[in-house]
């Protein structure tokens, strides 16, 4: 088991309290403070966060609602067509997210 000193439960103390808003604002001072002191241009950022975002979104719905794809269309509030097309554009595997919620309680609020 690592060594877990007193800064560290400091940071997993303060995530319990810190809104995802806030964690992503934060990362992407990083990213653009590394931008500037770089000089280097970024392009199409918008679809890279958008992507970053969404795709674990909709992989943690799809395994909270064991796969069922209108369900979890249903808890994101978007259309079960929509949906499908962000699974196919995602690549993402439907029935090896099934197997892993369905063994394990990874999937359970």
């Amino acid at each position: 088991m690592p060594d877990i000193n007193s800064s560290d439960n400091l940071f997993v103390a303060n995530l319990q309290n810190v809104s995802l808003e806030s964690l992503v604002k934060s990362k992407l001072e990083v990213l653009f403070r590394q931008q500037y002191e770089a000089q280097v241009e970024i392009d199409g950022l918008y679809d890279i966060i958008i992507e970053q975002v969404e795709k674990p979104l909709i992989e943690l719905s799809l395994g909270s609602c064991s796969g069922n794809q209108v369900r979890a269309a249903q808890m994101l509030g978007i259309n079960r067509n929509t949906l499908k097309k962000k699974i196919d554009n995602y690549k993402i595997n439907v029935r090896n997210i099934k197997s892993k919620y369905k063994n394990s309680s990874a999937g359970q609020p």
